[in-house]
């Protein structure tokens, strides 16, 4: 897939990422991550992340990413596109951006880089340096320690023709704006805040329409049918089950640090499609939250 063809795909629909699954020793767990594929690729993603944040992409082994991307692939092929997480160190990124175009990823995504600030001089590098080590349209994840300017971004959307999109994690409104009058179609436009549908209202009119719904991971329709009052503007239905489904769930997952995930893998668990546990440094939920999130899907139809 060209850069450019993976962009028009990321600039309508609703994205998500699939989380990883492990055995209960924590070990990568091929057969049922290829059931789940199976089970979401259906419901009408436009995309889809494999060994994105929700897939616990930091926790991963060197040795088990090419296999999580090939298998994402080769079980979607056909029917929805895979972008790729990649991240880490500057050439560890650019050496997992090499690992999944040969997996047949159509995309990547670049998370931030590990551990250390840098100066936005040295962000332009990291970033060019791993879309020059794949011919992939590359989305760059604006969020924790890699905050790009607008006149970042307009550097290295000259340098780098691959450079596709630009997906925001901060909440900055003041930036996005900039970005956006600053840069114009030149990126597609992604919402990635957690539980992005809180946000989803405000960033459409900001012109950020496409956003990751995590949420997608086990209540699927759900996720579609908010997209779809986001897009027609219904705002009485998106008002209704942020009130019934996503403030409720919020109290929830803000209860402890990297409950963004773990509440996903509950999730998916109670909807019966159980991807096992988070991998240290992430904690699972209580048997009490688990309870409290299993009654909030049973109002909203889960079986």
């Amino acid at each position: 897939m060209q850069p450019n063809d993976l962009k028009k795909i990321l600039s309508s629909g609703l994205l998500s990422f699939p989380v990883t699954d492990f055995d209960a020793e924590g070990n990568f767990r091929k057969s049922t991550y290829i059931e789940r594929l199976e089970w979401l690729a259906p419901y009408g993603a436009s995309a889809l992340f494999a060994a994105g944040g929700t897939g616990e992409f930091f926790s991963l082994t060197p040795q088990e990413y090419p296999e999580i991307i090939k298998t994402a692939v080769d079980t979607c092929r056909g029917q929805v596109p895979i972008l790729a997480g990649v991240g880490g160190p500057t050439r560890v990124a650019a050496a997992y951006a090499r690992e999944a175009e040969k997996a047949g990823a159509q995309g990547l995504l670049l998370l931030p880089h590990y551990l250390t600030e840098a100066s936005q001089d040295g962000l332009i590098e990291h970033v060019a340096e791993v879309c020059k080590a794949t011919n992939l349209g590359v989305v760059v994840y604006n969020r924790a320690n890699c905050r790009l300017s607008p006149t970042s971004l307009a550097i290295l959307a000259d340098r780098c023709p691959n450079l596709i999109g630009f997906k925001d994690g901060i909440g900055d409104i003041e930036l996005m704006v900039s970005i956006w009058r600053k840069l114009g179609d030149r990126f597609s436009y992604l919402g990635g805040l957690p539980t992005a549908e809180v946000y989803a209202a405000a960033y459409k009119a900001l012109g950020t329409p496409v956003y990751s719904s995590a949420v997608f991971n086990f209540m699927p329709k759900l996720a579609m049918d908010f997209y779809h009052a986001v897009a027609s503007d219904n705002h009485a239905e998106q008002n209704r089950m942020i009130d019934e489904f996503f403030l409720p769930y919020l109290e929830i997952r803000n209860r402890k640090a990297g409950y963004a995930v773990s509440i996903v893998k509950a999730g998916a668990k109670l909807a019966g499609h159980d991807a096992g546990p988070v991998r240290a440094p992430l904690t699972d939920l209580s048997a009490e939250e688990m309870d409290m999130l299993h009654k909030l899907m049973l109002k909203q139809g889960a079986q």
